[in-house]
């Protein structure tokens, strides 16, 4: 029988990295949704183009998202996220804060919500993987978009399994570490009166410090095929040891 992976963000930095992963599993039906599309030939790929960050077409669009096919598992990786405006509070803008709020927690809650409703009666194994960070439990000048929203989906994703302690969904909410991907080349181009500590974020760069995202796809492939060592929802891949 045959799997399901519905991803956000597929189209550039982890979440590539997680369709590439994916793309290479057997029996896998994946559902991708991105501002961009790939224009990958992948019988087994559907793209689907959307803006997280104006959630109209999301509302719209919500209910079609999840087949009713029977699968053997069904997985919800809710990775698209955006560091937002890297300005202090007093200076952001109101457009850039709730385009941040729409794309790092109502479209992954809108997501998590539908799909405990589509699949609560399927009797696959169902996993909600949200994509969090450690900004989640600390504050970091310059963040108060990312810190907040990202802190927000995570205690959302830990009220989803509390309600859902008796029944066949897990929920994680996975802090991915400090990835090479675009969104830590923006960070490196912040104003530094904005953001004090942007030195420390280049030296990640310099000295090599950063995870591939290619690395960090491959510990959710793992959490995700082996649930039942991971106890907690709260996880972070640096803790990952797969060997």
């Amino acid at each position: 029988m045959k799997s399901l992976l519905i991803l956000t963000g597929h189209s550039k930095g982890l979440g590539r990295a997680i369709l590439d992963a994916y793309l290479q599993k057997e029996g896998f039906e994946i559902i991708a949704i991105s501002r961009t599309k790939l224009g990958l030939n992948k019988p087994n790929l559907t793209e689907i183009s959307m803006d997280f960050g104006e959630l109209e077409v999301l509302e719209i669009e919500l209910s079609s998202l999840f087949p009713s096919d029977e699968f053997q598992e069904i997985l919800l990786i809710n990775n698209a996220g955006w560091i937002g405006e890297i300005k202090p509070v007093g200076s952001l803008q109101v457009k850039t804060m709730r385009n941040s709020i729409n794309t790092n927690l109502l479209a992954p809650m809108y997501l998590t919500n539908a799909f405990v409703s589509a699949y609560k009666d399927s009797k696959a194994k169902k996993i909600i993987c949200n994509i969090s960070s450690g900004a989640a439990s600390k504050p970091m000048e310059g963040w108060g978009e990312y810190c907040s929203t990202k802190a927000a989906i995570a205690m959302f994703t830990m009220v989803a399994a509390k309600e859902s302690s008796n029944s066949r969904f897990r929920f994680f909410s996975v802090a991915p570490g400090i990835v090479d991907t675009q969104m830590q080349e923006e960070i490196r181009q912040a104003n530094e009166l904005d953001f004090p500590q942007i030195e420390r974020f280049k030296s990640y760069k310099e000295k090599g410090d950063l995870s591939s995202p290619e690395l960090v796809a491959s510990k959710i492939s793992y959490l995700l095929e082996h649930e039942n060592e991971f106890q907690e929802v709260i996880q972070d891949v640096r803790n990952f040891d797969l060997h």
